[in-house]
């Protein structure tokens, strides 16, 4: 029988040419097996070192049985009436998905036509480009003064052919704000066929007077959608879930090529009962605020320019190609993240962990630093 030749695999879709494959971090079991450890402190990833609450757990555990064998509730009811409580919003005014990427690439889906324009600020989170090149739009980079997105820059940008425009705030990996004045002058000069996405997965560790209070701002501008997280501050990042806040018609648009189902029943069990734990949001603050001050001090001490954060993480410049020290310092059993993949090569960006975390991160960081003094 004559042999024959494989067939040849289709292919994609010609606007993901354009696009990388998304390659996902490394667990921390992968690098423990590799190099040989037996415990990473995971200071890469902006997770909450502390966990998620005690009621969350909870909440996991009592969950039936019987619910593993049932699609969960389409609608997240019991978490959305809480959430629309809490914030003081309509319940029609939430959409839910899993995690920030969803949410990003479902805003782009809904709002972003081929040939397009997002306003993407840079360095920042890097899903916008993403989720900007599989809507068939086109990136338009703003980049970042002083490490701030100066939103000036963003109101001279806007053209006709602009669709989207992305503002991170606090912003990812600098950990800088902007202020309350800045969006307010922003939002009045921002044609009402562009759509303001405001990514606040950091929101609330913001401390500044300054932040604004974004809820508020939703009945006056129809064009404008808030995303936040329940990975950060209430550490469900193994959960995936997040949400979106606008008005109606925003979420309408959204819900249209948003996947009917996308939330488990357990992500949104332990969301609910997350919302619930004020004490263990207000230890994690407590200790984010004191680990920061204490990291600060150790810059200041070794005569490192940082950036101040309004965030659960700072970067650092250490003054030298910050590559191989991240990788000695994973040697040594602690993760942290490089600046090169910001166009930052010189910088470190640490997540603030526990007590104990930083200080073993800060005398690994001066023996690698100051070796040779």
């Amino acid at each position: 029988m004559q042999s024959l030749s494989p067939v040849p695999s289709p292919p994609v879709k010609d606007l993901l040419n354009q696009i990388p494959a998304y390659t996902p971090a490394k667990s921390m079991e992968q690098i423990r097996r590799e190099l040989g450890l037996e415990s990473v402190d995971r200071l890469a990833a902006n997770e909450n070192p502390f966990g998620s609450s005690p009621l969350a757990a909870e909440a996991v555990r009592s969950l039936s049985s019987d619910l593993l064998a049932q699609y969960p509730d389409g609608s997240s009811q019991l978490l959305r009436d809480k959430l629309a409580e809490r914030l003081g919003v309509r319940t029609s005014q939430l959409v839910f998905g899993s995690g920030s990427f969803e949410l990003l690439t479902l805003t782009a889906q809904a709002y972003l036509n081929p040939g397009e324009e997002s306003l993407i600020p840079v360095p920042s989170f890097n899903w916008y480009k993403g989720a900007t090149l599989l809507a068939g739009g086109v990136i338009h980079e703003v980049p970042l003064v002083n490490h701030s997105l100066d939103l000036e820059q963003f109101r001279q940008r806007i053209n006709t052919s602009t669709r989207i425009i992305w503002l991170c705030n606090p912003n990812n990996p600098t950990g800088t704000i902007f202020t309350a004045n800045a969006l307010l002058d922003l939002l009045e000069h921002v044609p009402s066929h562009v759509v303001v996405v405001l990514d606040e997965a950091y929101y609330e560790f913001a401390e500044s007077e300054d932040y604004p209070d974004t809820v508020k701002l939703l009945e006056q501008y129809n064009n404008l959608i808030i995303l936040r997280t329940f990975s950060k501050i209430y550490g469900l990042a193994g959960l995936r879930i997040g949400y979106g806040i606008a008005n109606e018609s925003i979420i309408e648009g959204i819900n249209r090529v948003k996947l009917p189902i996308s939330l488990t029943a357990t992500s949104q069990a332990a969301a609910s009962a997350s919302l619930d734990d004020h004490e263990f949001v207000s230890h994690c603050l407590q200790y984010n605020r004191q680990g920061r001050e204490t990291l600060m001090q150790s810059f200041d001490q070794w005569k490192l320019p940082y950036i101040p954060s309004e965030t659960n993480f700072i970067m650092v410049d250490l003054l030298q190609d910050s590559g191989p020290i991240t990788k000695e310092l994973l040697n040594r059993g602690i993760s942290v993240r490089g600046g090169a993949e910001f166009g930052m090569p010189t910088w470190l960006r640490i997540t603030i962990g526990t007590p104990e975390q930083i200080v073993r991160l800060i005398g690994e960081l001066d023996s690698l630093l100051h070796s040779n003094e």
